[in-house]
């Protein structure tokens, strides 16, 4: 194939899916979708400013959670035009390099959600396991620079997998599974060499996402043998009540994941509205839930929220 099909290939537009054979309700299904992502919005912002006014905050275990808010708000920007969008028939296709960029983000921010996630579970361990140590070990220095590595690690290991995109023929029928780009979605269509794509994406899920999940794992298998260690029955449920909130965040974040990779893997005979319905719910339900969780189970949050509309109220 000449150079020219090729470059005319990689700059052709790519047709979104929304819902499959609901098109006629697009109106009725825009409205639960603009709620939600208006809810994302809202509840990240919210926690993000709680945190940043509440001097009694200014922990680590909330600097890692206003860390986690941040990403939940950038993974719900970076989808919020392109779903919206498709709902509303006014972008029913993106540019290539649009929808690089946006793999780049969701991919990426998947990436920064999964450490934030690994750095709030060794937060909980250091916090369990050696409380006398605590603010010794997670100074403000310690979190800015672990910070600095979670941005780094997700911002610079996913670009060669990303750009590659760029380079690839894409000869099947320009259509994506989703009203968003997706890194696996882009290679299902595309006709070259994927395998470098192919190997490094899945370097990517195990050295990120399932060495994370692993050490996550470790860490509380360490937590649970201490707490069991605890004379105390009271002691040992208040110890382990500080960590609800953050194992209902690790299973909002790893349990859709793993459906939307089994739903590509082994899900073809599925219908496209099941492959629709579970990519939504991995770039939706973390976000959306994790505000939730947070203002539910952690009781510094819940005040400074009730004090905070109590004060507007008035």
């Amino acid at each position: 194939m000449s150079m020219t099909s090729i470059s005319n290939f990689s700059d052709s537009n790519f047709v979104l899916t929304g819902f499959p054979g609901l098109e006629v309700d697009y109106l009725w299904i825009f409205i639960p979708f603009f709620s939600i992502y208006a809810m994302v919005f809202l509840g990240n912002c919210m926690v993000l400013h709680v945190i940043r006014t509440e001097p009694s905050l200014h922990e680590p275990m909330f600097y890692f959670l206003a860390m986690l808010a941040l990403t939940d708000l950038c993974m719900g920007l970076s989808t919020v035009n392109t779903v919206l969008g498709t709902l509303s028939g006014l972008i029913p296709e993106v540019s290539l390099d649009f929808c690089i960029a946006q793999c780049y983000f969701i991919h990426g921010l998947s990436c920064m959600e999964s450490s934030v996630l690994l750095a709030m579970a060794f937060d909980r361990y250091i916090a369990i396991c050696n409380p006398l140590r605590y603010s010794s070990i997670l100074t403000n220095d310690k979190i800015m620079k672990i910070g600095i590595v979670i941005l780094g690690r997700s911002s610079l290991l996913t670009p060669p997998v990303i750009i590659r995109l760029k380079f690839l023929n894409y000869c099947h029928p320009h259509v994506l599974s989703h009203s968003f780009c997706l890194h696996q979605d882009l290679l299902r269509i595309a006709c070259s060499d994927i395998r470098f794509n192919s190997i490094y994406a899945l370097f990517l899920v195990i050295s990120n996402l399932l060495l994370d999940a692993v050490l996550i794992l470790i860490s509380y298998i360490m937590i649970l043998h201490m707490v069991l260690a605890i004379a105390s029955r009271e002691e040992r449920i208040k110890s382990l009540q500080t960590c609800v909130s953050h194992i209902c965040a690790v299973l909002v974040f790893y349990i859709p994941i793993i459906g939307l990779t089994m739903v590509h893997r082994f899900g073809k005979h599925l219908s496209p509205l099941v492959h629709v319905l579970m990519g939504n719910i991995y770039i939706l339900f973390p976000p959306f839930m994790n505000p939730i969780i947070y203002s539910i189970k952690t009781q510094q949050i819940r005040r400074r929220i009730q004090r905070l509309f109590y004060l507007k109220g008035t």
